[in-house]
């Protein structure tokens, strides 16, 4: 019970220090990384061989990487295409689009 409250505690903690964002500003990597980190969490919680350092370093690494990886998508335009992705209207007024859906 501590360890998993000390879990929940340092993945708040990394998260604050790395910069979240909101759920409505979330490209499809930073999804990726927040189910990746409950994943993690949920291992600290859940299994009794993984110790909470060993946790937190995930956090750590976890976060270092959407850091480095924002940085590098700022600066190399192939970067940014590979991470984010442009919204696709798919529905319009109770309609499926024929064309967007064809593209997916």
């Amino acid at each position: 019970m501590i360890v998993g409250a000390l879990a929940y505690a340092s993945l708040v903690l990394v998260r604050r220090v790395s910069g979240t964002r909101t759920l409505s500003a979330m490209s499809a990597f930073d999804l990726v990384l927040t189910v990746a980190l409950g994943s993690t969490l949920a291992t600290v919680i859940l299994a009794k061989d993984m110790a909470l350092a060993q946790g937190v370093a995930a956090f750590v690494v976890l976060a270092g990487l959407q850091f480095i990886i924002t940085r590098l998508a700022g600066r190399a335009e192939t970067v940014a295409h590979g991470v984010k992705a442009e919204r696709t209207l798919l529905c319009f007024r109770g309609r499926f689009l024929s064309e967007p859906m064809s593209r997916m």
